[in-house]
């Protein structure tokens, strides 16, 4: 039997094994690891990028796992109807890539951060958050230095969406509850198609009661309807 998952492992990927476990605690469904040269098109379903430090983040942030050939498997993937999910590296990657516009600087105080956040979900036309609804303020966890979303002035209108902006816990959007100073909060960016999420904060460290809220559970069951819904 076809796995639901497969979770694609760079050099430096770091947050692998966590997201496959995660998901198959949330889910019920089996995630499998897959090294970078051996993705194929709709191998699973639904493809994650996790988090880590592909390559060693030299250069940029995912700037030279972009240029694996996984990345051309993972837009055949894309257009065969699977589905893409890019966690904190993942989603610098998909950045790169151009799987997504726009691109990451280093957070503004110029450290590492790591801590839990607020999120308001914006947009769930995407099967990606049909567990959400949108304005729903949720928490996860960051862990990352380059982490300020710069959005790309040349993208075309309509081909993308926000997902989420960090927020406080009342749901306002303002500079203080910026972690990282990324433009207009931008947390996470779903594609035209909706088959497309990528996020900074990190589902998997929040996925059970036993972690905190679960909130990153229902992302990873929504993920799972989305995979019986499109493929």
């Amino acid at each position: 039997m076809r796995p639901a998952a497969a979770v694609i492992v760079f050099p430096g990927s770091n947050c692998d094994r966590d997201v496959a476990q995660a998901f198959r605690a949330a889910t019920g469904q089996e995630a499998v690891l897959v090294w970078h040269t051996d993705f194929r098109p709709l191998a699973a379903p639904l493809a994650i990028l996790p988090g880590g430090f592909s390559y060693g983040d030299y250069l940029r942030a995912g700037a030279i796992a972009a240029r694996s050939p996984a990345l051309a498997a993972l837009r055949e993937h894309h257009r065969s109807g699977g589905l893409v999910l890019g966690i904190c590296n993942g989603f610098q990657i998909l950045t790169e890539a151009g799987l997504l516009p726009g691109a990451f600087a280093p957070n503004r105080c110029l450290h590492f951060l790591s801590r839990d956040v607020f999120l308001r979900v914006e947009s769930t036309e995407t099967p990606f958050l049909a567990d959400l609804s949108p304005g729903e303020v949720i928490d996860l966890p960051i862990a990352h230095a380059e982490g300020a979303y710069q959005p790309d002035p040349r993208a075309e209108p309509g081909s993308w969406r926000v997902a989420f902006r960090y927020c406080r816990p009342d749901g306002r959007v303002d500079a203080r509850a910026n972690p990282n100073g990324a433009v207009d909060n931008v947390a996470g960016l779903v594609d035209r198609s909706g088959r497309i999420l990528g996020l900074m904060p990190h589902p998997e460290r929040n996925a059970s009661a036993e972690s905190g809220s679960g909130h990153g559970g229902r992302l990873f069951r929504s993920a799972l309807r989305a995979v019986d819904q499109h493929v």
